[in-house]
Order: C-alpha cells, then sequence, then structure tokens
C-alpha cells in the first residue's frame, strides 16, 4: 500500500518534483558561480523563445475555436462582461491594497537618482496609441507578441464570424478546434524541457539581479514583496473559495505551482499561459472559459502591475519629497493604475508605458523619476508576474463560478 500511495504521488508530482529541482539547482549556481552563470542562460532563452513562437498559433485557435463552439451567440456578450468585471474587481482590490501598505508603511527615505541613459520613447496622442493597441497595420503584424491585444480582438472576431456562419462554417470550426489540440500536444511537448529552461533562469537572475536587491531601494522592495506575498496567499485563497468552496481551495493550490513557477522564472504573463491552460484543464475549468479568460487575462488582467504601478508612483513621490497621501493623488493613482494594468505587454520587463504616464500625469520631471521607476519595475518583476499569470486562472475560476452557477465544479469534475 506504501508502495501503491508513493508511485502514485511521484505519478501525480513527477512534473513539478522535476520542475522544483531544476529551479533549486539553478539558484544553487547562481549563487556559488554570480555572473559567471551567464554561459548557461542561452538555455533558458531557448525554452522561452520556444514557448514565445507557440504562443501566436496558440492564442489564436484557444480563442477562435472558444467563441466558434459557443452554443449561443448571447453567451459570448454575457461571458466577455462577466470576465472585464472579474478582471477590473480584482485589479482595484489588489491596488487598494497596496495604496493602504504604502499609507501603513510610508516611503520618507532619500533616494539617489542616477543618470541612467533612457531609451528614446516615442509619444503619440491617446487616439493613435489606441489605435495601434488594438489593431495592426498588416496581417503579419498580428503574428508578433507586440499585437497581443490586437490579436486577441482578431480572434475573437473569427470565432464570432465562424459561429454566426452556422452550417457553412462548420469545416472551419473543424479545423479550429483541431488547431487547438495540436497546439496543446506542442505546448506539452515543449513544457517537458521547463525544468532545465526554468532552472537557466532562475540560474541568472540569482547570479546576476540578486545583488541589486539590497541598496536605497531595499525598503519599497520589501514592502511590495510583502504585500504582494499577502495578497497572493490570502486573497487569492478567498477567490479560489468564493469560486469553488473547500474543494476550490484545494485544487487551485494543487495545480497552481507549474504556472508559478513559471511565471516567476520566466517573467512573462504570456509564457505562463500555457502552464495556466494546462492546469486550467486538470481543474476541469470548462474551456470554453478558460481558453478565453487565460488568453485574455495575459495582457489586460494584472494584479502584480497594478500593485507595482502604486509603489512606483509612491517612490517617485517620495523622491521629490510630495505628499503621497492625498486624496486626489491615490484617486489618480488607482485611474492610472487601471490603465497601466491594460496596456502593460506580458514579454519579460516589456515597456515603460505606464511609467512614462504616471510621471507625464503628476507632471514630474522625467529624466530624474523615469530611471527610478525602471529600477523598482525591473526589480519586481518577478512577484508582479507571479501576481499577474496565477491571477489569470483563479479568475476563470471565478468566472466559472458567476457563468456556470455555484455547482460548476462538482459538474465539470471528473474525480
Amino acid at each position: 500500500m506504501n508502495k501503491t500511495s508513493s508511485g502514485s504521488f511521484l505519478k501525480n508530482y513527477k512534473s513539478i518534483l522535476l520542475l522544483l529541482g531544476g529551479i533549486l539547482t539553478g539558484s544553487i549556481l547562481g549563487l556559488v558561480f554570480g555572473k559567471g552563470v551567464e554561459v548557461i542562460k542561452p538555455l533558458g532563452d531557448i525554452f522561452l523563445n520556444l514557448l514565445f513562437t507557440a504562443i501566436i498559433p496558440l492564442i489564436f485557435f484557444t480563442i477562435a475555436s472558444s467563441v466558434a463552439t459557443l452554443e449561443k451567440t448571447e453567451k459570448l456578450g454575457k461571458l466577455f462582461t462577466i470576465v472585464m468585471g472579474v478582471f477590473l474587481g480584482t485589479i482595484l482590490i489588489s491596488a487598494i491594497l497596496m495604496i493602504l501598505g504604502v499609507l501603513f508603511f510610508p516611503i520618507h527615505q532619500d533616494f539617489v537618482v542616477s543618470n541612467i541613459p533612457l531609451e528614446n520613447i516615442q509619444a503619440g496622442n491617446p487616439g493613435s496609441q489606441i489605435t495601434q493597441l488594438l489593431t495592426a497595420n498588416d496581417f503579419y503584424e498580428l503574428l508578433s507578441r507586440k499585437s497581443m491585444l490586437a490579436l486577441i480582438l482578431f480572434s475573437f472576431l473569427i470565432g464570432f464570424a465562424t459561429l454566426q456562419s452556422g452550417e457553412k462554417g462548420q469545416s472551419f470550426k473543424s479545423f479550429l478546434k483541431s488547431g487547438d489540440e495540436v497546439m496543446k500536444q506542442l505546448l506539452h511537448i515543449i513544457m517537458k524541457t521547463a525544468p532545465i529552461g526554468l532552472g537557466a533562469y532562475f540560474a541568472y537572475q540569482v547570479g546576476i539581479f540578486g545583488p541589486q536587491l539590497f541598496g536605497a531601494y531595499a525598503k519599497p522592495l520589501g514592502l511590495y514583496y510583502a504585500v504582494c506575498a499577502f495578497y497572493f496567499v490570502v486573497f487569492f485563497s478567498l477567490y479560489a473559495f468564493m469560486a469553488g468552496g473547500k474543494k476550490g481551495l484545494s485544487i487551485f493550490w494543487k495545480n497552481n505551482i507549474t504556472p508559478s513557477f513559471t511565471a516567476l522564472g520566466t517573467c512573462s504573463s504570456i509564457a505562463t499561459i500555457p502552464a495556466n491552460l494546462e492546469a486550467a484543464e486538470d481543474m476541469k475549468i470548462p474551456n470554453h472559459i478558460s481558453h478565453i479568460v487565460i488568453p485574455l487575462g495575459a495582457p489586460l488582467h494584472k494584479d502584480g502591475s497594478s500593485m507595482s504601478s502604486i509603489i512606483k508612483i509612491a517612490v517617485i513621490f517620495a523622491i521629490f519629497g510630495k505628499d503621497f497621501t492625498e486624496p486626489s493623488t491615490l484617486l489618480l493613482a488607482l485611474g492610472i493604475t487601471v490603465i497601466v494594468s491594460v496596456v502593460e505587454g506580458g514579454i519579460p520587463n516589456g515597456g515603460y508605458i505606464g511609467e512614462v504616464l504616471a510621471i507625464t500625469v503628476y507632471g514630474l520631471p522625467m529624466e530624474q523619476a523615469l530611471p527610478a521607476a525602471m529600477i523598482i519595475g525591473t526589480l519586481v518583476d518577478p512577484m508582479a508576474t507571479l501576481l499577474n499569470a496565477n491571477g489569470d486562472l483563479v479568475a476563470a475560476m471565478m468566472v466559472a463560478r458567476i457563468a456556470e452557477g455555484k455547482k460548476w465544479l462538482s459538474k465539470n469534475r471528473v474525480s
């Protein structure tokens, strides 16, 4: 009996144990060899590049096929409304929690702002920026991670058009479903290399970036990681319990381990999509929900980014000795946070649009404020990505609860 139990444990957790082993080995190598560990970084790059090249067709097929196979067209509008409500709700809750953290543990220390060379950031009017965010100039531009929202919108339209085509679109619907299955199998194959790829990435992060966690930025970083850890454990547990009771709480923490370490290792919400989809399938979240919530959540639903937006604004205010506690400042920070959570990309350390927006809105000197925001953004990226990516999984549970009723878990679970 013990052998059977042991064998069952190893079978169920083999991939997780291998992943943890790779990450632990990589972390030790980073501590021991420091910058010398950079030599194995290409292994992590290869893994991440494999994921990124598979992401574009994955998103297209999962969203288009999910929309195309909905029973009634009315369900799409209702489901989309629920998804957006859940996304907005959790983003605001996470931002408010971080504001409370800053108010209870204010950041009043002085920061040394170094003269870091700034990137050339192209400015444009709001209309053109929205156009670039939601659409692409040509079809081939959809095949880029930079056009993620445009690709998602296009996939929705393809799925809806297929749904509207009825019998005449049946063959194309079968193609979408077949493509969805093929992409899932491809991602299963790629994820088998995760222990090596993520191990190499953890080695690089520990060896290269670890020492930067100390110094002038220690207090805001400590506050950010502490509040985020509290949000991750307490609020994600609360969300899972609201979605499925004790069973929901159990299956969430049982199945979110691989997505969590994938997010931490890659610092990419988009790269975590495959692990999230696989976890959602194991959790028996209905496909027509998980295949919309998770790909859509990668660029749009960012609890971690909302919290990092607040801490960046608080740090910038501390630099210039300005009061962050004024009600108007806090309300404006919430508004900026929602926008930042939508426009920030899912690629590693991607985009400083939100930081530039916040600095511009508050009328602060860009040359002094942006470097500090960039440093904070880089150092909080792993934890921010953990909340961003893992938040999509628990959001899918909540959407299933609202859309399918309180018995969604018992209806869809096999065992």
